[in-house]
């Protein structure tokens, strides 16, 4: 299965909520890549807040070493974007941060 692009999903706390928005701009900042909505409560499978940070394929390798230092102490969920949703929510995927329980059952 071919992986077309990927998310990386900031997850926040309302006290966060800055942090969150300091850090999906310097990602805008530094390679380009739309930032979507941030929702305050959880949305689809994320357990808390969260924003929608996309990757091109050739721009994830310098996310993922750039991402861990950048995050302070934010978790980033990033997972690949292959057409498959439940297995891009299982198999393709990077924390940054400690991970956290995902609800699968949107999947289903």
């Amino acid at each position: 299965m071919a992986i077309r692009g990927f998310h990386a999903h900031i997850y926040f706390d309302p006290p966060e909520l800055d942090r969150a928005k300091a850090f999906a701009e310097a990602a805008r900042a530094e390679f380009g890549c739309p930032v979507g909505h941030f929702h305050s409560a959880p949305v689809g499978p994320h357990p808390r807040g969260s924003c929608q940070l996309s990757l091109r394929p050739e721009q994830f390798a310098r996310f993922a070493v750039w991402a861990p230092e950048a995050r302070g102490e934010l978790t980033i969920f990033a997972h690949g974007l292959s057409g498959d949703d439940l297995a891009d929510h299982t198999r393709y995927v990077v924390w940054f941060g400690a991970s956290e329980p995902l609800d699968m059952s949107i999947f289903n």
